[in-house]
């Protein structure tokens, strides 16, 4: 065993603890000093006896996320002193309760926090990393510091995994790709972000990270040329205005090249822009915005720059924060280089994200205040925690990496979208209840459909109604997760107010039939009509596609000889639990398979790994030899064949007649007299679950004509509503049109 010289061992932890209190970005006060230093006094008892795998003392591993945290995060003393004893209550006696005494609960909440994160375990396969996922954003306790702290641990991880199993290396890192990176940069972290996509393609991809790194240090010097060569052009020109200023030359990072050449299909040198030119400029908040564009001009007076790329985030800001000036000009030998003009404060904000932002917004002791926009963002998401772990993740990361275009309200507000939102996604975003209640949008003045897709600049008017409800058609209408989480909920709660009207009805209907109502009949029911819950009978009991028809005809084979049989056939089926029949889900979209965006009829296996029943949500994979095997989506190979066969997947949905939806024209004709047209509409609108798509009505000589086009889930509701029309004083005769 090595022989551990413990004295040295001792200076360099002391050596590491002064670093930590000289880099913090904030400035620190002597009671912070004292906070930090009991903390690290704690952790260093704590740890004592403990190693890493590399043979150093575990302290150093604590004391280099705090350092993280207080210099590239830029985050304050209880996060510090939180970062050094993150590991504590993990790995010995001490307890959160020992922390709350010794500290305070602020710290102790947010190691509470860490822990808990550490015992979400990921040796599992690769799909339980989106449960993990949602296990470990569920542990935030309104405090985005946990995930701040969390992102330095990582990093701290990745940057020493050498000594680690080859398969655990590439696990961790496979994960780091998959969830640290894009919160790191949801969080403005770019920093960190690049570090650790940088690290994640190192022990993914070795040979791939290898090759390009060794060829980045062959042609650093002739880069290093070609900046200087820029850089000393611009410094005349900015030293003439009087602008204090540095400028940087700074090579994109490994994996944002292997991206570039991967989506163009280029090689390492086809690759053009591989470094970028920072120009950080001092400036008071006054004239931040006018010297930006004093240096652009500067810029392009000397190089050509080319128009579809000019980048202007110091106008809107993106939601992550970020502010700069992205200018790409035509360099020295005919190559495109990127120029990036950013004030110190937005140099700051970039490196450090939302713990700089605040620093300026609010004064500089903020850590206790802000980070509200994330985690008003980061609560979104989790609303809706209900829905499967893997539709959630990939929700979650769709928001957190999407390009986001910038649009107006009527009074000239501006608002940050994900691209590809629609007129229907702007609704929600401006409030859940205006986009329930959204009956039209204009967009730029004009009318357009609900699914209209926005672009940057877009002006957009929203038309509520108070008698509008979404329908299961607006899930196609929108993009953004909180669009489709608000919708899922108000369908979920008016598929229950149906069913409940539907189980008033079938108690009515069954004591008619002098059949009991309970628990037994129900269940017999559910079975009867081959469906999955009581919830899903009381539901097509409500809409009427149980009609009474066959009710009287379960009531004659109750009362017949074959019912023993049936009864047999019924016991075999295990009674599921009053709470199961009752559970808050209808099985919607059941009674037959569909595949792609047609909705076609396809031949295809149910797959053995995950057996998908009806109702499940699914999709269709292509097999080599067995046709379409359908899986359900949080199957445990879903994540792993959606990553690496995305072309061979289809859309699956199962298609319940009860849920679909069809139009239906009526001719009314009759008598005209006062009130007519009042009484016909009070009907129409008192029919549940009918909406009406058009209506025109005219009079002529005392004869009343109208024609009304209505949306109906089934025929038996439409009959209703004709039978219902041909009730009011006056009319003579309600046809249906066809082909119209």
């Amino acid at each position: 065993m090595v022989e551990i010289d413990i004295e040295q061992e001792n200076k360099a932890i002391a050596k590491e603890y002064k670093e930590l209190l000289r880099i913090s970005y904030q400035t620190l006060s002597e009671d912070d000093k004292k906070l930090i230093r009991k903390a690290f006094d704690v952790a260093v008892d704590a740890h004592k006896d403990q190693r890493r795998k590399s043979g150093e003392a575990y302290i150093f591993h604590p004391i280099a996320v705090a350092k993280i945290v207080a210099s590239e995060i830029g985050l304050g003393a209880t996060s510090i002193a939180s970062a050094l004893l993150h590991d504590v209550v993990e790995d010995t006696d001490i307890t959160v309760e020992d922390i709350k005494k010794m500290f305070n609960p602020k710290i102790a909440q947010i190691v509470e926090g860490l822990t808990k994160i550490a015992q979400v375990k990921t040796d599992q396969e690769i799909s339980m990393q989106a449960e993990n996922f949602r296990k470990m954003l569920l542990t935030l306790n309104d405090d985005v510091r946990v995930i701040l702290i969390k992102l330095a641990d990582r990093l701290h991880n990745m940057q020493t995994m050498e000594s680690m199993a080859e398969y655990k290396q590439a696990k961790i890192a496979s994960e780091t790709l998959y969830i640290y990176a894009p919160l790191a940069h949801r969080l403005g972290l770019y920093n960190i972000k690049n570090q650790l996509e940088d690290l994640g393609l190192k022990y993914t991809e070795p040979a791939v990270y290898n090759d390009i790194l060794g060829k980045m240090k062959e042609t650093k010097e002739e880069q290093d040329a070609y900046i200087k060569a820029i850089s000393d052009v611009l410094k005349t020109s900015l030293d003439t205005e009087g602008i204090e200023y540095t400028i940087k030359g700074r090579p994109k990072s490994i994996y944002s090249i292997r991206r570039k050449m991967m989506a163009q299909g280029v090689s390492f040198d086809e690759v053009y822009d591989k470094f970028a030119l920072r120009i950080i400029y001092k400036s008071n908040s006054h004239d931040e915005k006018f010297l930006a564009w004093k240096i652009y001009s500067i810029v392009t007076d000397h190089y050509r720059p080319s128009p579809s790329r000019l980048r202007d985030w110091i106008s809107s800001p993106k939601s992550t924060g970020y502010e700069a000036l992205h200018i790409t000009v035509m360099g020295p030998k005919g190559r495109w280089v990127e120029i990036q003009v950013r004030s110190e404060r937005m140099d700051e904000v970039a490196e450090k994200g939302y713990a700089a932002h605040y620093k300026y917004k609010q004064g500089a002791n903020t850590e206790e205040h802000g980070l509200e926009t994330w985690l008003n963002l980061l609560k979104e998401a989790l609303e809706n925690s209900a829905s499967n772990a893997v539709d959630f993740v990939e929700d979650f990361k769709l928001n957190l990496y999407a390009k986001e275009i910038y649009v107006f309200t009527p009074k000239g507000e501006i608002k940050s979208l994900p691209k590809g939102a629609t007129s229907l996604d702007f609704a929600f975003s401006i409030h859940s209840e205006i986009g329930i209640r959204t009956r039209g949008t204009r967009v730029n003045g004009k009318l357009v459909p609900l699914n209209h897709v926005l672009n940057s600049g877009d002006q957009i008017e929203v038309i509520t109604s108070q008698n509008q409800k979404p329908n299961s058609h607006w899930l196609d209408y929108v993009t953004t997760a909180r669009a489709k989480n608000k919708i899922k909920n108000v369908l979920n709660e008016n598929t229950k107010l149906i069913a409940e009207d539907g189980k008033e009805l079938l108690t009515r209907k069954l004591r008619h039939l002098k059949i009991t109502f309970n628990e037994a009949t129900v269940n017999e029911l559910v079975s009867y009509f081959k469906l999955k819950t009581s919830l899903d009978l009381f539901y097509r009991v409500g809409v009427g596609t149980i009609d009474n028809q066959q009710l009287k005809d379960y009531a004659a084979l109750k009362s017949n000889t074959f019912m023993n049989f049936f009864k047999g056939k019924i016991k075999r089926t295990p009674n599921l639990p009053q709470e199961q029949v009752q559970k808050e889900e209808l099985s919607r979209n059941y009674d037959l398979l569909v595949f792609g965006k047609n909705e076609d009829k396809l031949d295809y296996k149910l797959a053995n790994c995950c057996n998908p029943i009806p109702g499940d949500d699914v999709f269709g994979f292509v097999t080599i030899n067995e046709g379409i095997k359908v899986h359900k989506r949080d199957c445990p190979n879903a994540i792993r064949l959606q990553s690496n066969y995305a072309y061979r997947i289809i859309q699956a949905k199962w298609i319940d007649s009860s849920q679909e939806e069809f139009k239906a024209t009526l001719k009314i004709t009759g008598m005209d007299s006062l009130g007519l047209t009042n009484e016909l509409t009070k009907v129409i609108s008192g029919n549940m679950h009918v909406n009406i798509q058009s209506i025109s009505l005219s009079g002529n000589a005392g004869i009343f004509n109208g024609q009304l086009t209505v949306v109906v889930q089934n025929n038996t509701i439409l009959k209703k509503l004709i039978e219902n029309i041909k009730k009011i004083d006056g009319i003579d005769k309600v046809t249906r049109i066809y082909n119209n």
